[in-house]
């Protein structure tokens, strides 16, 4: 018997993947899975432009609203929902269509970790190389991990310890788990389809379109509430969140809205160009339109029907 077939749409934030994901699965009779890290919290729905209740039940959604704001949700703990979301919607006999912006939970998808092979969490390492400053921290790990090093800006100190601590923990450099990673195969068959590859001025459009219309629809309250609620902690990853921060200078009374809707554009335009080049190394169908998207779901699907 052939591997289950599921589908995955990835792209840039504002490229439209959410209403292809919709078309897909009212088309092939398919249920969505969220690969986005922060619509999974509770609460925060402008800021992470969540699918509206209108495209929620125009097609069933998984794996939003499943996080308290304040929790620590790992890549771990998405493939781990992801693969029982996934189950379970191959049980109702329906098509598992997988849908963010998020490469590192795509990836995690496509190439399966083996998250016992990665280095646990040593509180006591952690902290000691957190205490070290970057540029001693990033000469470290050029001297055990030129390629990891080249990777990861001096600056990144997160991402470095981290590093650090994968070599420390399991004698594995990170580029070498990373490859290892890679060439594991996904227990199901894959087709994915990539967003956001046509102009890069329309792309960059309707990011500041989509601020827009965010600000319109509540984005200043919904980002006051949080903060006051303490769904927002300085702690915490969904404090970082592009939406967000960007408006805390306005709230504190330091800056004007203008600037900091400015600098929220500018934000969204930098992080779409991150997953474009994220993206850019995945092998996938580059899709122009919706239609040249459900051709491609027809014909991965026929295959199917070959297998069997």
């Amino acid at each position: 018997m052939g591997k289950s077939k599921i589908v995955i749409i990835g792209g840039p934030t504002a490229s439209g993947k959410t209403g292809l994901a919709i078309g897909v699965a009212e088309r092939f009779s398919g249920e969505i899975i969220s690969a986005d890290s922060m619509q999974i919290y509770k609460r925060l729905d402008i800021g992470t432009a969540k699918p509206t209740a209108q495209e929620q039940a125009a097609a069933r959604h998984h794996l939003i609203d499943i996080s308290e704001p304040w929790e620590n949700y790992s890549v771990a703990q998405y493939v781990k929902d992801a693969n029982a979301a996934i189950e379970k919607v191959i049980a109702s006999k329906k098509l598992p269509v997988i849908c963010g912006g998020t490469g590192l939970y795509i990836e995690a998808l496509i190439h399966p970790t083996d998250y016992s092979e990665k280095a646990d969490v040593d509180t006591e390492l952690r902290n000691r190389l957190s205490a070290l400053d970057c540029h001693t921290l990033w000469q470290r790990l050029s001297e055990v991990d030129p390629d990891a090093a080249a990777a990861i800006h001096e600056n990144n100190k997160k991402r470095v310890v981290r590093a650090l601590e994968i070599y420390m923990t399991t004698g594995k450099t990170k580029t070498q788990t990373d490859k290892e990673q890679k060439s594991r195969e996904s227990a199901y068959d894959i087709l994915l389809l990539l967003t956001g590859f046509g102009d890069r001025r329309l792309l960059y459009d309707r990011i500041d379109r989509r601020v827009d219309l965010m600000i319109e629809q509540g984005l200043v309250e919904e980002t006051r509430r949080a903060l006051s609620s303490g769904d927002l902690r300085p702690e915490t990853t969904a404090y970082q969140a592009i939406g967000y921060k960007e408006l805390f200078p306005y709230l504190d009374g330091t800056d004007t809205l203008e600037n900091c809707v400015a600098r929220l554009k500018q934000a969204s335009r930098n992080y779409a160009k991150r997953q474009l080049t994220w993206f850019s190394r995945c092998d996938g169908v580059r899709v122009t339109d919706p239609e040249q998207a459900y051709a491609a779901v027809s014909d991965f699907l026929k295959g199917a029907e070959g297998d069997g």
